[in-house]
């Protein structure tokens, strides 16, 4: 198992323990503020009427994202911060 699949095996199990579904889940993602990311991001929820906020930094160079939707499960928690890896430059919080 690597650590990437480990990571996610403790966190179905975190959820799983603490939280009652469906639940409004609560994603940050920091993603560079040059390219196309952000958008890439707004676009896996679109589906979802999630609650985004963009928030630029201080510098300009990044832009953080909350975004606040209903999950109805661990698995389907877990499979958004996987379809969010193949964004690049996303930093997952």
């Amino acid at each position: 198992m690597t650590e990437k699949e480990a990571f996610y095996v403790k966190l179905v199990d975190s959820l799983n323990a603490t939280t009652k579904f469906p639940t409004e889940y609560l994603y940050k993602f920091i993603v560079p503020a040059n390219g196309n990311q952000e958008v890439e991001v707004k676009e896996l929820f679109k589906n979802k009427s999630a609650k985004v906020i963009a928030t630029k930094s201080k510098t300009g160079k990044y832009v953080s994202l909350s975004i606040r939707v209903k999950m109805t499960s661990s698995n389907e928690v877990i499979s958004y911060y996987k379809k969010a890896e193949n964004i690049e430059g996303i930093i997952s919080l």
